[in-house]
């Protein structure tokens, strides 16, 4: 597939990664990628991987479920040995292939989602609770409340 620089594009049901949907919310939805096999100036052999997919996360802040588009757009050295690591140009990542060379595209799509999943995911529109959130200082009207622990130093202050 390198030397004739194949390329591929489609899209795979979230629920058919079986990894990746033990760390989701849900499995509605499906994967759209593209991958592009080729040699770099190097003659460093290479797999382009763009994927977009709407994963559907617990947020960490308000405990509910949410929708996270992910995007994925990088390019992985393929290499036989642990060694040929250190040819690979900067902002190629390494990407070990059997010695038979054969490569499970599904499973590459899964794990460059899975490494892009946040590690605390949250929802940008989410909220806390009003029971979490402290009142605002405009609401404490009151200077020398005796349930403010900082109260006695205000008035030693003075």
């Amino acid at each position: 597939m390198v030397s004739a620089r194949r390329s591929f594009q489609g899209a795979l049901p979230i629920a058919a990664m079986r990894r990746l949907s033990e760390a989701l919310a849900g499995t509605e939805g499906e994967v759209r990628f593209e991958l592009d096999f080729g040699r770099d100036g190097f003659d460093n052999a290479y797999l382009d991987v763009r994927v977009e997919a709407p994963l559907t996360v617990i947020c960490q802040r308000s405990l509910e479920p949410f929708v996270l588009p992910v995007h994925v757009d990088t390019r992985l050295g393929l290499i036989r040995f642990e060694r040929e690591e250190a040819a690979l140009p900067p902002g190629s990542e390494p990407l070990l292939v059997a010695e038979d060379g054969k490569l499970a595209l599904a499973d590459v799509i899964e794990d460059e989602l899975l490494l892009a999943l946040p590690l605390v995911p949250v929802n940008p529109d989410s909220t806390l609770p009003d029971d979490v959130v402290p009142p605002s200082p405009e609401a404490d009207s009151g200077e020398g409340r005796s349930d403010n622990p900082f109260a006695i130093l205000r008035e030693l202050k003075k």
